[in-house]
């Protein structure tokens, strides 16, 4: 698929196998200058790259992330809750995106040329013309980095959890079906993250 000349905006999300906690999204646009060499996949990073990539993802980039809950989740569908999370991250990002053109040298021009690459096969509701591609977060940087901080926010997110409900593991797992998990959710029933469509 060709982009040429379009301003991309990347979208991916994270945590959509997960029994426990929200699924989140993040949206970026990397301008001309990024360092691209320092993004991949998300799930191929180690985690202290991952880490790194995404400060300077945040720092040089225009970029939102988004969560929907787990109580979303069970009310609407994981995937329905996972575009839900994109068209957030989206919209935040759009809103900053004027004056970031702006001070990294872009024009109106260039912003009416935005077109968003939503990794996967379901088109998000976003304001702009939006394309679906299957393993985007392996073939264009900008879903690189929107998969780097989406990751990035909904593991810092179980971590604190894990501090708030002891005994599931959260900061080990973030809330994927482990063996570990189960058992723990054998031994103690659900805890208040869980998500109660989930089967486990």
């Amino acid at each position: 698929m060709d982009f040429n000349a379009k301003l991309l905006a990347g979208l991916d999300e994270a945590g959509r196998g997960p029994l426990a906690g929200p699924v989140s999204a993040g949206a970026v646009v990397l301008p001309p200058d990024f360092p691209f060499e320092i993004l991949n996949d998300s799930k191929k990073h180690a985690p202290k790259n991952r880490a790194l990539a995404a400060i300077i993802i945040k720092e040089k980039a225009c970029w939102a992330v988004a969560l929907v809950s787990h109580e979303e989740i069970d009310a609407m569908n994981i995937l329905r809750a996972s575009m839900e999370a994109m068209r957030r991250a989206f919209s935040a990002m759009k809103e900053k995106l004027p004056l970031w053109a702006e001070k990294n040298g872009l024009s109106q021009a260039d912003l009416s040329s935005l077109v968003a690459i939503a990794d996967g096969n379901t088109l998000p509701p976003v304001d702009c013309e939006v394309h679906a591609v299957v393993k985007a977060d392996a073939k264009y940087p900008c879903v690189m980095a929107a998969s780097i901080l989406a990751k990035e926010e909904r593991d810092r997110i179980m971590v604190s959890y894990d501090a708030l409900y002891p005994g599931y593991g959260y900061a080990k797992h973030k809330g994927y079906p482990t063996k570990a998990h189960k058992a723990a959710l054998a031994k103690l029933g659900p805890s208040p993250i869980q998500r109660k469509t989930f089967t486990y």
